[in-house]
C-alpha cells in the first residue's frame, strides 16, 4: 500500500512539473540565456538598439607574435546585432593594413559574413541576440625580406554591409485641428521623440509634426520633419556603393554619408518629400527629411509613420601583429 502511494505521489509531481514548464511564455532568451522573455519584452529588444554588424578578431587568432615561414590564421567572429537579415552579398569582412608581399595567399580578399550559412539573421522575438558566424583568413606562408628581422603591422579589420532601418513612430494627425470641437479629441498632434534606436546603426531620432489647413472641407495637410541620425561608430555610405571595395580606393566621395529613404503614412496621401532625389545627406552624423501628406477624416487619430532607411555601413578595428624572423 505504501509503495502505491509513493508511485501516485511521484506521478503527480511529474505532472505538476510538466504543466509548469509548458506554461512558460514564448519569446527570445535573456542576454544571459537563462530565462525566457515574454513576448512584449522580446519585441522591445528586437525593435530597439543602435548596433548592426559587430566583427572582432577571435582571441589568439592570430597570436600577438609569430615567426615568419609559418602559417598565419585569423578567425573573425561576426555577429548581426540589428534586426535586418543579411544575405551572402550584403555583408563582407576584410583584413588590410599589411604588405601583401610579406603576408601572401589572398589574406586580404573580402569574405562574406554569411559564408557557409547563406543568411546572417538579425535579431527576432525567437532570437533576441541575432546570429553569429566565424570566418577564417589563412596565409600559407609569411616571409620577411632579406635583412628584415621584424615586421609590426596593424591589421585593420573592416566590416562593410548593407542595411535597412524600419522606423514606425506613432504620430497624431487631426484633419480638423484648427476647428473647435464639441468633444474631447483622442490625441493632439505633437512632436515625437524616438529614443533607443530602431535596431540598426542609423535611425530616426525624432519626428516633428505640424498640421496645416483643416477648413470646412474636412481636409488638411500634415507636415513631418523626420530627423535621421548615425547612432553607431562607423561611417554611412550610399546603398549603391560597392561593398567589396568599401575599404579601398574604389570608394567615391559622393558615396559618403548618403542614405536612401522612403516615407509612407497609413491613411494619408503623399504630397511631397524633400530632398526630392530620395537621398538624405548626413552632416556630422545628422540629416533631415520633410514630408507632406493630405489628411482626410472627421477627427484626430494616431497612425504609424513608416520610414525606410536604406544604406551601406562601414566599421573598422585594429589589431597589432609582430612578425619575427625565423632563426636559421
Amino acid at each position: 500500500m505504501k509503495k502505491s502511494v509513493n508511485v501516485i505521489v511521484t506521478i503527480m509531481l511529474i505532472t505538476i512539473l510538466f504543466l509548469i514548464s509548458s506554461c512558460t511564455g514564448i519569446g527570445g532568451k535573456t542576454p544571459a540565456g537563462d530565462q525566457p522573455l515574454d513576448t512584449a519584452a522580446a519585441i522591445q529588444m528586437v525593435k530597439t538598439g543602435t548596433q548592426g554588424v559587430i566583427s572582432r578578431f577571435t582571441t589568439n587568432y592570430p597570436p600577438s607574435t609569430i615567426y615568419d615561414q609559418n602559417e598565419l590564421i585569423a578567425l573573425i567572429e561576426v555577429e548581426n546585432k540589428g534586426n535586418y537579415d543579411l544575405q551572402t552579398q550584403e555583408c563582407f569582412v576584410q583584413i588590410s593594413g599589411f604588405d601583401p608581399n610579406i603576408i601572401t595567399g589572398g589574406f586580404e580578399q573580402p569574405r562574406s559574413c554569411a559564408e557557409g550559412i547563406n543568411i546572417l539573421e538579425g535579431k527576432n522575438i525567437y532570437n533576441v541576440q541575432g546570429d553569429s558566424n566565424q570566418i577564417e583568413f589563412r596565409s600559407s606562408s609569411v616571409t620577411l625580406p632579406t635583412g628584415v628581422f621584424e615586421y609590426t603591422p596593424n591589421l585593420n579589420l573592416l566590416s562593410c554591409y548593407h542595411y535597412h532601418t524600419y522606423a514606425n513612430p506613432m504620430v497624431c494627425v487631426d484633419p480638423l485641428f484648427y476647428q473647435i470641437a464639441s468633444q474631447q479629441k483622442s490625441c493632439i498632434p505633437q512632436n515625437v521623440a524616438e529614443a533607443g534606436g530602431q535596431g540598426a546603426p542609423v535611425g530616426v531620432s525624432s519626428v516633428g509634426v505640424d498640421m496645416i489647413g483643416g477648413g470646412s472641407s474636412g481636409a488638411s495637410k500634415a507636415v513631418f520633419e523626420i530627423n535621421v541620425q548615425n547612432f553607431g561608430s562607423g561611417r554611412v555610405l550610399s546603398p549603391y556603393s560597392d561593398l567589396r571595395s568599401c575599404g579601398n580606393v574604389g570608394l567615391e566621395y559622393t558615396d559618403l554619408d548618403k542614405v536612401a529613404y522612403s516615407v509612407e503614412l497609413s491613411g494619408g496621401s503623399l504630397i511631397d518629400c524633400k530632398p526630392r532625389d530620395g537621398f538624405v545627406r548626413l552632416t556630422n552624423g545628422r540629416g533631415k527629411i520633410v514630408c507632406s501628406f493630405n489628411i482626410h477624416g472627421s477627427g484626430a487619430y494616431e497612425t504609424p509613420l513608416m520610414v525606410d532607411l536604406d544604406y551601406n555601413y562601414i566599421e573598422s578595428s585594429q589589431l597589432p601583429l609582430r612578425i619575427v624572423k625565423t632563426p636559421s
